[in-house]
């Protein structure tokens, strides 16, 4: 957690204790890391994959990607969150 919380801090400027989660990823994709920070403490979960299985990591060129909570439930549960399509939000000065 420790290594975690520094790297986040030191090599992505960001501040470790706000209310993000930080989620990492191994070399070989079968293990994820997530770090969070709540009141008093860090906590940290970690989902190791058997076998063949792999996370599908939405962009290994960015640094940092920002996620919504359905897209890392999404990530977590092997979905290629890079290939989902979405509808596009529509905004409307008003409706007639």
């Amino acid at each position: 957690m420790n290594s975690l919380s520094i790297l986040v801090d030191q090599a992505i400027r960001l501040n470790p204790m706000d209310s993000s989660l930080y989620v990492f990823i191994n070399r070989r994709c079968d293990r994820i890391k997530i770090l969070g920070w709540q009141d008093n403490g860090f906590w940290l979960m970690v989902k190791r994959l058997e076998a063949n299985d792999r996370f599908v990591w939405p962009d290994r060129k960015s640094e940092v990607v920002t996620l919504t909570v359905e897209l890392l439930h999404w990530l977590l549960g092997g979905a290629d969150i890079a290939a989902l399509q979405r509808h596009p939000k529509r905004y409307y000065a008003r409706a007639s």
